[in-house]
């Protein structure tokens, strides 16, 4: 009975683990690597130290670190831009997706189609961002949305699918 022993099982929780880590550290490398473009490598940068002190609290590795602050100082982050999306959700409650891209048309056109499988779409500019209000956290709703129970599944699918996305860096929802 092949699979069964311990070894099996640790093996099969730890690649479990490690692609949500792998996941995460995508991310936040991406985010490193912008914002050292913008500080041109200078650590002392206030918004690279924090992107840095949010990856160490993740127990990102300090050479995945280093990599990506080398890659964003030396110009190899090609032309990262940071996106905005909008959207309404189950019961109409605003959604806002935040990103990070190389390519801004593939991330729309993927996005369109995640929210497309789900039968939403993407709001016009300013469309949900007015529920919201930027904080240096992210996004704080304004205003809550009640949400039914049957749309509380939906919901946390398309959240669920939307943070697998390897561009999307944040989704906020002002659903209750």
């Amino acid at each position: 009975m092949s699979g069964h022993n311990k070894w099996s099982q640790i093996k099969h929780k730890k690649a479990i683990t490690d692609g949500k880590r792998s996941k995460i550290f995508g991310k936040l490398s991406k985010l490193i690597a912008l914002e050292a473009k913008k500080a041109q490598g200078n650590l002392a940068s206030p918004c690279l130290r924090a992107v840095i002190e949010r990856a160490k609290k993740e127990s990102m590795p300090a050479d995945n670190i280093d990599r990506a602050v080398k890659k964003g100082a030396g110009g190899d982050a090609g032309n990262m831009e940071s996106v905005l999306f909008e959207a309404y959700g189950p019961s109409g409650c605003a959604i806002l997706i935040e990103g990070l891209t190389d390519n801004k048309n593939r991330t729309v056109q993927e996005i369109k189609h995640i929210l497309s499988k789900r039968g939403l779409s993407l709001a016009g500019q300013g469309a949900a961002s007015w529920a919201f209000v930027k904080t240096h956290e992210g996004w704080e709703p304004q205003t809550m949305c009640p949400i039914a129970e049957s749309d509380t599944e939906a919901l946390e699918d398309l959240l669920e699918a939307l943070d697998e996305h390897d561009d999307v860096q944040d989704v906020f929802t002002n659903a209750e």
